[in-house]
């Protein structure tokens, strides 16, 4: 029996030969995006129903907005875009169902202690005006191990178009961004002018403010006023009172 560290599936149909990683898949194909992972031994989800949500708001804002990042096809006409989406949640769990199961037996049979890395994306379908494919994704995942000495992060802009939708072309837009990266630090942080962040490059961020969690949303702009910031759960830091460059705020 050969060994699949990665599997694909297109509404529910498990797809045959090599399955490339999800990066160079989301680079190749466009569409409205969402990832997650299982938990605790691979026996649950994290937060699938809000992926779920999330996934059909970013289709359906690109659809108002932006139809050329669902991918090649003709664009689906209003009145014909909330009857798509509406049946976009019952392929998604469809092709999970399946795709989990062949996962799970696969990590049983060889032993493998991962989780496992889900990532569903939403396309139109090439040749027809109503249908949209929904993609599954799955490939074995080891969590990392926080570092006690925190994340090492760096500023950089602009942010991005359509923030509140998460489309895959930013997969490889990003590119850019990332070759401004200094050598040690793992994450960037959005901001269109230096004062205001607006997400990471690949993670969101938590500001705990007053006592009080609140986790950042795509495109909310976040002032400095004493504030702590804890990116990826790795450090916190506290930053003084005032509007100053994020850039000297924000270290290791």
């Amino acid at each position: 029996m050969t060994m699949h560290s990665r599997f694909l599936l297109i509404n529910g149909v498990p797809q045959t030969g090599d399955v490339p990683p999800v990066a160079s898949f989301l680079e190749s194909t466009s569409g409205a995006y969402t990832t997650t992972r299982t938990h605790g031994d691979a026996s649950s989800i994290l937060f699938w129903d809000r992926h779920l949500r999330r996934l059909t708001e970013s289709v359906r804002i690109l659809a108002e907005a932006r139809p050329d990042l669902l991918g090649p096809g003709p664009i689906p006409a209003p009145n014909q875009a909330k009857l798509n989406i509406s049946s976009l949640a019952k392929s998604a769990n469809r092709s999970l169902k399946i795709g989990y199961r062949l996962a799970y037996y696969q990590r049983s049979q060889y032993g493998l202690n991962d989780e496992l890395a889900i990532t569903a994306l939403v396309r139109r379908k090439e040749g027809a005006d109503r249908s949209l494919d929904v993609f599954l994704h799955i490939g074995f995942y080891a969590p990392p191990v926080f570092r006690s000495a925190g994340a090492c992060l760096a500023v950089a802009g602009p942010g991005r178009e359509l923030a509140l939708a998460k489309y895959s072309d930013w997969v490889r837009m990003r590119k850019g961004l990332e070759k401004m990266k200094p050598p040690n630090a793992t994450e960037l942080l959005l901001s269109n002018n230096g004062d205001e962040l607006l997400e990471g490059s690949v993670t969101n961020f938590f500001v705990v403010c007053k006592g009080s969690v609140n986790l950042s949303s795509l495109a909310l702009f976040v002032r400095i006023n004493y504030i702590f910031f804890v990116v990826n759960c790795f450090d916190a830091k506290r930053t003084p009172r005032g509007r100053k460059k994020l850039e000297s705020m924000l270290h290791q």
